[in-house]
């Protein structure tokens, strides 16, 4: 399915000037809520804003994709509004988000769903395509931008390179409500693999469950192991692997250098022989502590 199946018509607008991050959201909101896809947007807003009082998803460079997983949403779908002058938006890197798409989907949205909409943000990683989206004077020439950038990519994969079988990397990427940064991340960092050849797995975590979950096998055989996650991940399973823990948004904006570092032989060897998390485990070191 294109990227702009998810996009009602009636969800994009252009050249909006909001003067407040909390505007802007509602401004996206009542979008998708016109577009008949948001059934209760004050439960929606809630949920949007409690993602956002756990870590922006102002990503830096101008762009915010501000998400939520609801059952007031009636199918996943993505509304957007380009802010020309910019408006404040707690991100990562301190400057005005300029470019703004909510991702919203129902709580038991399919895998595919979400994983397709999350295509959306390696697209954006162009900064040329992306300054083209903010100054696009029409609806249709925006959506037409994200077409052909959609195709060009697509003609791209296909001369895709064999990949190598003498590196296996492993990802895991976490958010905690699973929607959007998480396959946001899984996506860039199979993009910078498949551009060296490199064979990846990646993991996918959120509110909605566990998807391409890692086996046994393929640990065993893993060369290394990307861990970008803002939510827990269980990291006992790599023990004695070499591992790099990050965020989420690192996954996202900086999946070049994760994949430069794994390959350059950077990562540390994971130690940890049990689950931390575990209350079984817990219960053992505490017992294990009285004797020491």
């Amino acid at each position: 399915m294109k990227i702009t199946k998810f996009i009602p018509k009636g969800a994009i607008a252009l050249n909006m000037t909001p003067s407040t991050k909390q505007e802007a959201i509602d401004i996206l909101i009542d979008l998708l809520a016109k577009s008949n896809i948001i059934k209760d947007k004050k439960s929606v807003r809630k949920d949007v804003l409690a993602r956002e009082a756990g870590g922006s998803t102002g990503l830096g460079n101008g762009l915010a994709t501000p998400h939520a997983q609801n059952n007031s949403i009636k199918k996943p779908a993505i509304s957007v509004i380009t802010v020309p002058n910019g408006v404040e938006f707690d991100s990562i890197d301190g400057r005005p988000a300029r470019l703004l798409f909510l991702f919203a989907a129902p709580e038991k949205a399919d895998d595919k769903s979400l994983t397709e909409m999350g295509r959306l943000a390696v697209l954006l990683m162009d900064p040329e395509f992306k300054e083209a989206l903010i100054n696009a004077k029409t609806v249709e020439e925006f959506t037409s931008l994200i077409e052909a950038k959609e195709a060009e990519r697509a003609a791209s994969e296909a001369k895709s390179a064999p990949l190598s079988e003498r590196v296996k990397v492993l990802a895991v990427t976490a958010c905690p409500t699973g929607i959007s940064s998480a396959h946001m991340a899984a996506e860039a960092l199979k993009q910078a693999a498949w551009k060296r050849g490199v064979a990846i797995h990646v993991e996918t975590r959120g509110a909605e469950g566990v998807y391409d979950e890692l086996t046994d096998e393929d640990i065993k055989e893993a060369d290394a192991i990307i861990v970008a996650a803002s939510a827990q991940v269980p990291t006992y399973r790599f023990n004695g692997k070499r591992l790099i823990q990050t965020a989420v948004i690192t996954g996202i904006n900086k999946p070049d250098q994760l994949l430069e570092r794994v390959l350059s032989g950077q990562a540390p060897i994971h130690h940890q022989e049990d689950d931390d998390t575990s209350f079984t485990s817990k219960i053992l070191k505490k017992i294990k502590s009285l004797f020491s």
